[in-house]
């Protein structure tokens, strides 16, 4: 039996809606942003790269709802989008006016790191159109109710973008659970999108406000007060559970950084009836590109979820699919389900012929 309450997949026409920014991700590979003369390109998001995991990975049918402008950088967005196997028919479109001053598509420079230099992410992201959604650009009723979704997907970078957006966030996911759709909630703070509005106090506000609505969250009692939390992972998941009564599953990674590519990595995961579940520790894990890592946790520990697995054997697919998604460039998985359940399972990476 399922921790969360799923609907039947014959009754729906898509198992994942992830509701998020997707930018560019403009990587310069091993040299640095200041020194680059070439760019490998990307597209990426917190929200977005979970449902492309989920259907390039793992086989679901998954969309994205974003919003992007209308001209040439916008379809390429919309390109690599589609390429990873994404619906892009909830892209709400804004017209290009030959500038950008109305609204823009965003742009991500992020460098991979090495050794003592840590991974740096740029973001020229500011007026892009989806942080100028506001409440009933989409439709959502039509989404969940008409076309019918299992589980929806969004987080704190989405909900940072701007005011509109956390209200969008409170829509969408009122509206899914209205219908019998499974809600997750990845609170990824980034100092960077709360720096001009509030800092850690208001992302902490937004968190509380929309925590009410969320089944499966991905935190921290940090995320939602600045109270020391309980050292212990179950105590600091059950602080959680009692302060959101819709909580099923409260999730989080742990890592420990002793240089850029040298991390120790695991996920954890707790419920009311199995408590808490810990993955594999996984000690000096190699690390090429961690960005991503965390949502790669996120869309392991959904598809177990979905599929039945139970608590323990959902963590352990999580922290294996962000260990692989850590193994590759870019935001965004290229591990195989293969790959992933032999991982999961005790794999190693001695080669295979």
């Amino acid at each position: 039996m399922s921790l969360v309450p799923l609907r039947p997949a014959d009754e729906c026409e898509l198992d994942v809606v992830a509701l998020g920014e997707v930018m560019l991700r403009l990587d310069p590979g091993e040299t640095r942003i200041r020194a680059a003369r070439r760019f490998e390109v990307w597209e990426g998001g917190g929200e977005y790269n979970v449902a492309r995991a989920l259907s390039s990975v793992f086989g679901l049918r998954t969309a994205v709802a974003t919003a992007l402008v209308d001209n040439e950088v916008g379809r390429l967005v919309e390109a690599l989008v589609r390429a990873g196997g994404v619906d892009t028919s909830l892209v709400h479109w804004r017209a290009f006016d030959g500038v950008g001053r109305a609204a823009r598509n965003g742009i991500n420079f992020t460098e991979r790191g090495y050794g003592v230099r840590s991974a740096l992410g740029v973001s020229d992201r500011a007026g892009t159109a989806v942080s100028q959604l506001v409440p009933g650009d989409l439709d959502w009723d039509d989404l969940f109710g008409r076309r019918g979704v299992r589980w929806l997907h969004t987080g704190g970078v989405f909900a940072g973008l701007s005011d509109t957006t956390a209200e969008v966030a409170r829509e969408a996911m009122a509206a899914a659970r209205a219908h019998g759709t499974v809600v997750s909630y990845d609170t990824n703070y980034r100092p960077s999108l709360w720096a001009d509005r509030g800092g850690q106090a208001r992302a902490r506000e937004v968190n509380r406000e929309l925590a009410g609505l969320v089944d499966v969250l991905v935190g921290n009692p940090s995320d939602f007060s600045d109270d020391p939390p309980p050292d212990d992972p179950a105590a600091a998941a059950e602080l959680l559970a009692g302060s959101f009564p819709t909580l099923r599953v409260v999730a989080t990674t742990r890592r420990v950084v002793h240089s850029a590519g040298d991390n120790d990595w695991q996920g954890l995961a707790w419920a009311p009836g199995p408590g808490l579940c810990a993955s594999t520790v996984r000690t000096h894990l190699s690390v090429l590109d961690r960005v991503g890592g965390g949502d790669g946790f996120v869309a392991g520990l959904a598809w177990g979820l979905l599929t039945g697995e139970d608590l323990s054997s959902s963590v352990e697919l999580g922290a294996a699919h962000g260990a692989l998604a850590m193994s590759t460039p870019g935001d965004t998985s290229m591990a195989s389900l293969d790959e992933v359940r032999a991982l999961a399972t005790g794999g190693d990476a001695r080669t295979r012929r």
